[in-house]
């Protein structure tokens, strides 16, 4: 008999409920006369099973009702009786008139060894409940004690992929005959996954776990049905290292100023990437206002610059933000806006005749000149005389100052020039062209 079903049943002695057999009942009851109208006979037959072999497995009762009927058509009613005190639905068959035998049937599942009953109760045309057949279910056969045994394995098949952040738990399921083995894994005692799978000899199942972010602990494979089992419990260590490029940007600082205005100014700052290469998305946070998102290509570190022009006095602050990533810290500047330094340079020539007589027998030049300046600066001025430059710079105060210069050129004919280049840009030439005078 296969495990797939196994009907095993017999009409053995029953209840048989005939017209004699209902009159005499009924005269001892004192109310019936010799007189009553035929009525149908009914027999149930005792049901009897027994099985040996595999489980889980379907054995199927069955029994024969037997029925006489009077009349053209008679609708039989019965249900079967359980050793548990349950029953199943009333079910329904017709027949006609005459002796009429069906046989009917009930399949019940078992998944382990069992003893009981089984009794086929007819309720309709007339009430007859037949023997109860006791049956018994052995679920024997195999090379466990007549258990099936399966049992899943996992040894030190679980391993660290670095790289990739993750870890395969492999696990082997092994049967003695064909199953559908339903399992579960269980790692750091929470259920991961459940399935179920085919297994004929023995089978590799396998969990792949992708924490994201470091993980240890334990897995095992536990086995859910047709039996109860577990593997070894196996240990994992999952270390995630993130090999994607990191990106870090900063603003460098600024000094403040202080002077004329209007004034160029600059920020500059600096997008690294730990290593690689390729674009980097930013953008400046000026004064708190996000601007619009640009892109650098970065190989090492770039400098990045956002130029900017102050008209009055006032603090301006800049950030970078990287795109999907942080905003760095926040540099300030201050601009002081002052009235400008001015420079007014004034120069003259005189002739001089003192050098006509004499060994020189020609004029001089003698040139004279006031540089004054407005305020707190450096003072710096240039000329050339008898071919020799000179470079002269002096400090000047916050009320500022009136400075002289005085130079004689012997020289007939000839021009002397001051170039003044701080605090601002001034310059200015005198010319002559002198003769001694008769004598």
């Amino acid at each position: 008999m296969g495990a797939g079903a196994a009907m095993l049943a017999t009409m053995a002695t029953g209840l048989l409920a005939t017209p004699a057999a209902a009159a005499s009942g009924s005269a001892q009851a004192g109310k019936t006369t010799s007189s009553a109208a035929p009525k149908p006979a009914v027999f149930a037959g005792t049901p009897k099973a027994s099985y040996k072999g595999d489980c889980p497995t379907r054995v199927t009762f069955s029994s024969t009702i037997k029925v006489k009927a009077v009349k053209g058509k008679t609708t039989v009613a019965y249900r079967w009786l359980h050793g548990d005190g349950s029953k199943s639905k009333v079910k329904t068959f017709t027949v006609g008139k005459g002796v009429k035998s069906v046989t009917v049937k009930e399949t019940t599942t078992f998944k382990g060894d069992v003893k009981g009953w089984q009794a086929l109760q007819v309720l309709a045309p007339r009430k007859a409940t037949s023997k109860k057949g006791y049956f018994k279910v052995s679920c024997g056969g195999g090379d466990h004690g007549g258990k099936e045994e399966i049992r899943p394995v996992i040894g030190a098949q679980a391993w660290v992929d670095e790289g990739n952040c993750e870890a395969a738990l492999i696990g082997r399921i092994t049967s003695s005959s064909p199953r559908l083995v339903h399992y579960r894994w269980v790692v750091n005692g929470h259920v991961v996954e459940r399935d179920a799978v085919k297994v004929d000899g023995s089978r590799k199942v396998v969990h792949v776990i992708r924490p994201g972010e470091n993980l240890r602990g334990w897995a095992v494979l536990e086995i859910v049905d047709p039996i109860r089992n577990e593997s070894n419990r196996v240990g994992f260590k999952i270390w995630c290292k993130d090999w994607s490029p990191k990106v870090t940007a900063s603003v460098n600082h600024l000094g403040d100023y202080e002077g004329g205005c209007p004034v160029d100014r600059t920020f500059t700052g600096t997008i690294s990437v730990s290593h690689g290469r390729g674009h980097v998305k930013y953008r400046w946070i000026r004064n708190g206002v996000p601007g619009g998102w640009e892109s650098v290509y970065v190989h090492g570190s770039r400098t990045v610059t956002d130029p900017w022009r102050a008209t009055e006095s006032g603090t301006a602050s800049r950030a970078i933000e990287l795109y999907h990533g942080p905003t760095t810290g926040t540099v300030t500047s201050k601009v002081t806006c002052k009235a400008p330094v001015t420079a007014v340079l004034d120069l003259n020539v005189v002739q001089d005749n003192s050098t006509c007589g004499g060994v020189v027998g020609k004029p001089s030049a003698k040139v004279t000149g006031t540089i004054t300046v407005s305020g707190a600066s450096e003072l710096v001025y240039s000329y050339t005389s008898g071919g020799v430059p000179t470079k002269v710079t002096k400090t000047v105060g916050a009320g500022g100052g009136t400075f002289s210069l005085s130079e004689s050129v012997v020289a007939a004919k000839g021009s002397f020039t001051v170039t003044v280049s701080s605090p601002q840009s001034v310059s200015k030439t005198v010319q002559w062209d002198y003769s001694c005078p008769a004598a």
